[in-house]
């Protein structure tokens, strides 16, 4: 775990004891800190008993404390620790903010931030997979991966310095106050969260937190220029040495996409263009990354390539929980004239627990959709708003009838693309049980390219 004397002799107060609460307790303890933890949960709090003190800070003098570690699950808006904590004068803060406050004490090493609303997860993924692929030492942690004070830290090697590759949501930059990262990434801001924020603005404030808390001589990467990303883009430009604020070239990568069989789409272009400007910041090779790319695996349920079944390729996108991650994935699969004469080919499973009302950016991609199989508390609303806008509509409830009516229809060049566009909590505990279900009744992962490190020894040379 990652320890550091920083904590030495302080008093913290961790409330929510779930995996990076766990994660952040146990290297405070480590580090000699004292320590008052908390959780709902008597089986969360068991591991503690003894070790610490087991009390509410809600109800309990936080006088003398040097802050609340806060899990991210905690909605600041509305939860009471906020108020309680500032009347004491006590910070509340994250797992990431320990991170920052550690990093003195780590060996040599580079962070790399990645927020947005949508693609942050794949492009975190890509940024791994390059560096690895590069022999340079990293790990993912953050909103991805193993809590981040769990892991061990990062020795540098001949390849270069560690690098810490984080995937940070809005609620854990909320709890961060010191994170400069050697590069930091904004991919796009579409409304998301807004329970927990005063309105869009809030929730955009929230994401521009990372590249703000940067030092002006390090990088911040854009993966868009719309007019919420160009604002804080151009805030970014002003404030910085130049250059250091960057837009993702993603013009350049466009000829290379079609080498990349799990990166299609323009949201995947995106990401890449993202992950390119990032690890080429960090010393990675132009060689070195387009060697990766052809073989990276899409993370689960992330456009991933489950199997293709008599020319019929199967996508589990369980991911897509909202309009604005689902219309990239129907953009991904355009008509072919190779292929039925260019008529649509996406056979498109839809429907759950809706977060928004209409079809978002999945209307402009309706051209690409041959059938729409509408499934969950929204599929009667999918399918009236379908019908007469696509070729086919069938109304089946449950994902298991959608894949056996959408096996039946398609044919060889088509795509059965399981992109819910709604959240899964209306028949399933989450987006992960949903796409395990998705997977489970169509096949196993499709093999792809097998990628070696000592792929890239003779490019290291050139």
């Amino acid at each position: 775990m990652i320890t550091s004397p920083a904590f030495a002799g302080k008093r913290y107060a961790v409330l929510g004891l779930a995996r990076s609460g766990a994660a952040a307790a146990e290297a405070l303890l480590a580090s000699g800190a004292e320590l008052t933890v908390w959780d709902r949960q008597d089986v969360a709090r068991a591991p503690f008993a003894g070790r610490c003190t087991l009390a509410d800070p809600l109800e309990i003098d936080l006088t003398g404390f040097d802050g609340v570690v806060a899990s991210p699950g905690v909605p600041l808006n509305t939860h009471p620790i906020a108020d309680h904590a500032a009347s004491y004068g006590v910070p509340v803060i994250g797992d990431i903010e320990l991170f920052a406050a550690a990093r003195g004490d780590l060996p040599p090493h580079r962070v790399v931030g990645i927020t947005g609303t949508n693609g942050k997860s794949t492009t975190v993924a890509l940024v791994q997979h390059i560096l690895q692929m590069a022999g340079v030492p990293s790990l993912c942690a953050g909103n991805i991966g193993d809590a981040i004070m769990a892991q061990q830290p990062l020795e540098p090697n001949d390849n270069g310095t560690g690098v810490y590759v984080l995937e940070l949501s809005s609620y854990q930059i909320d709890l961060a106050h010191s994170l400069d990262c050697e590069v930091a990434a904004l991919t796009n801001i579409t409304p998301d969260h807004l329970d927990r924020y005063a309105g869009f603005a809030g929730y955009a404030a929230s994401k521009e937190r990372l590249v703000a808390m940067q030092g002006a001589q390090h990088l911040a990467v854009f993966g868009t220029l719309d007019e919420s990303v160009g604002a804080i883009y151009q805030r970014q430009v002003e404030r910085r040495e130049e250059g250091r604020a960057l837009a993702a070239d993603i013009d350049a990568l466009r000829p290379l996409q079609p080498q990349w069989p799990s990166l299609q789409g323009p949201h995947n272009l995106q990401n890449v263009a993202v992950a390119v400007a990032i690890v080429e910041e960090l010393g990675v090779l132009p060689a070195q990354w387009q060697q990766a790319l052809p073989c990276f695996r899409n993370l689960p349920h992330r456009m991933e390539r489950v199997c293709e079944e008599f020319g019929v390729l199967f996508i589990n996108d369980s991911k897509a929980t909202n309009t604005a991650s689902s219309a990239p994935a129907l953009a991904a699969f355009p008509p072919d004239p190779a292929i039925h004469g260019g008529t649509a080919r996406v056979h498109w499973i839809v429907g759950g627990l809706a977060k928004e009302e209409g079809l978002g950016g999945c209307a402009d991609q309706l051209g690409n959709v041959a059938a729409a199989y509408t499934v969950g508390e929204a599929g009667p609303r999918f399918a009236e708003l379908l019908t007469g806008q696509i070729p086919a509509v069938e109304r089946c409830e449950l994902v298991s009838e959608a894949v056996r009516r959408a096996r039946e229809a398609a044919k060889a060049g088509d795509v059965v693309l399981f992109s819910p566009a709604c959240a899964s909590f209306d028949q399933f505990r989450d987006y992960e049980k949903r796409g395990d279900h998705f997977r489970q009744l169509v096949g196993v992962f499709a093999e792809l390219p097998e990628c070696k490190p000592t792929d890239f020894l003779a490019d290291d040379a050139a």
